[in-house]
């Protein structure tokens, strides 16, 4: 009982440092970010590609990304699947053939879903949300056959936790599963403990590419 009190003050604690972190980087940073964003905006300008249909992942035609995202997923005893191949980091405006769904990494859209607890109604676009999961954000994803009540649970626990974010995906197979860069999980319900197992080892965890980005002044839709 004790060591649970302690694991839990332990990860508050955690939580609360993210969140005066984040909000110092975004002080510090935010300049940078729209000026790096006026840039991204030009340059697609430039290439005669407009905003909307840089950020599409979801259309027909060519993709990118296949080969850098080629490999296999293995189970661990913990149930959580870990990838083992190569997952490609490269920005890309175009459309990317990720062969998980949702996917746990690879090449991406150089603007990120914002992940400081934010809750999307709707399904949101692949290539951001997995440059997201670079910064070190889990991703909480469920499809049409999940429970209203453990859906609810489960975005109020994401609007109280730094570096999580959710959303719809009607093509994952399992009703409820949780995501971060090279790794994911099936969970049984909001109440189950593989939750807060996986959010206290994978946000920010040792599997992130880019430890300490942000997760605001990104995409909100």
């Amino acid at each position: 009982m004790g060591s649970a009190k302690k694991s839990s003050a332990a990860r508050t604690a955690r939580i609360e440092e993210m969140r005066r972190a984040e909000k110092a980087r975004e002080r510090r940073n935010r300049i940078l970010v729209i000026a790096a964003s006026v840039a991204v905006v030009a340059g697609l300008a430039v290439g005669g590609v407009v905003l909307v249909q840089s950020q599409s992942d979801d259309g027909g035609g060519s993709t990118a990304g296949d080969a850098k995202n080629a490999g296999k997923f293995v189970t661990g005893k913990d149930g959580v699947r870990a990838w083992e191949g190569e997952l490609g980091r490269d920005h890309m405006t175009e459309a990317v053939d990720y062969p998980a769904t949702p996917p746990v990494g690879g090449d991406h859209n150089p603007v990120w879903m914002n992940c400081n607890g934010d809750v999307y109604p709707d399904e949101i676009r692949n290539t951001n949300a997995v440059h997201s999961l670079e910064h070190g954000a889990v991703w909480v994803t469920y499809n049409a056959g999940a429970d209203k009540a453990d859906v609810d649970a489960l975005a109020a626990k994401v609007k109280k936790t730094p570096y999580t974010f959710m959303s719809p995906v009607d093509g994952q197979k399992e009703p409820l599963l949780l995501t971060a860069w090279g790794h994911q999980r099936t969970v049984t319900g909001a109440d189950d403990p593989a939750v807060d197992a996986f959010l206290e080892k994978f946000v920010q965890g040792e599997q992130t590419p880019e430890p300490g980005a942000a997760c605001t002044n990104g995409l909100t839709k």
